[in-house]
């Protein structure tokens, strides 16, 4: 899964738009390298025939935006539950407020306590969150969002809900997806990014 977050990160990296393309156009490429990762991951979360399976809300624009990012200092490392039953040490980095319409909602953004002394991933940043759509639209137990320490420009950071993903455990049994945290339930429906995956 390792590796996976490395080409989440690195298609995060292109923002809101990519230079010459449309803000749709976008969105269209990262998918489609999204999906190819989910075929080269080694542990098989999804079979080429299950592609067809997999959708996702069309682009939108309205769900890209600027957050305030906040460091959180002194953190405590706490156990997250998995979907399989283990639990994970995460530490809070820090969180990000932002407006979608005219209300404010805050994230918390986390670093998983076994990787923070490795230096490929030491900078990493993981956004497991819950919206008014999942069990509707969108999985039930929470979507993700991959960032970086080094996305932080004077206190902001962008946050685009188009890029928000499945956890593994979404298309298949035998692996150990993080919960989101209560602290990470956010009251509307992000209608954007992966839609719940039909079997």
């Amino acid at each position: 899964m390792i590796r996976f977050y490395i080409l989440i990160f690195c298609l995060l990296a292109s923002g809101c738009s990519l230079k010459g393309q449309s803000f749709a156009d976008g969105i269209l490429e990262f998918r489609k390298q999204y999906i190819e990762g989910l075929l080269a991951e080694p542990r098989h979360p999804i079979s080429a025939s299950q592609v067809k399976n997999i959708s996702f809300y069309a682009p939108n624009p309205h769900f890209c935006v600027w957050a305030t990012f906040t460091e959180t200092p002194g953190s405590v490392p706490f156990m997250v539950p998995t979907h399989s039953g283990k639990q994970k040490p995460f530490r809070e980095y820090g969180t990000l407020s932002f407006k979608l319409g005219d209300t404010t909602f805050t994230l918390h953004a986390y670093q998983m306590v076994d990787l923070v002394n490795d230096v490929a991933h030491k900078d990493d940043l993981f956004i497991p969150f819950k919206d008014m759509t999942n069990y509707e639209t969108t999985y039930g137990g929470g979507r993700y969002i991959d960032l970086s320490v080094n996305d932080v420009k004077d206190g902001k950071l962008l946050i685009d809900f188009n890029k928000c993903y499945n956890p593994y455990c979404a298309y298949s049994d035998g692996f150990s997806c993080p919960i989101p945290p209560r602290e990470n339930f956010l009251d509307i429906e992000i209608t954007a990014g992966e839609k719940v995956f039909t079997h």
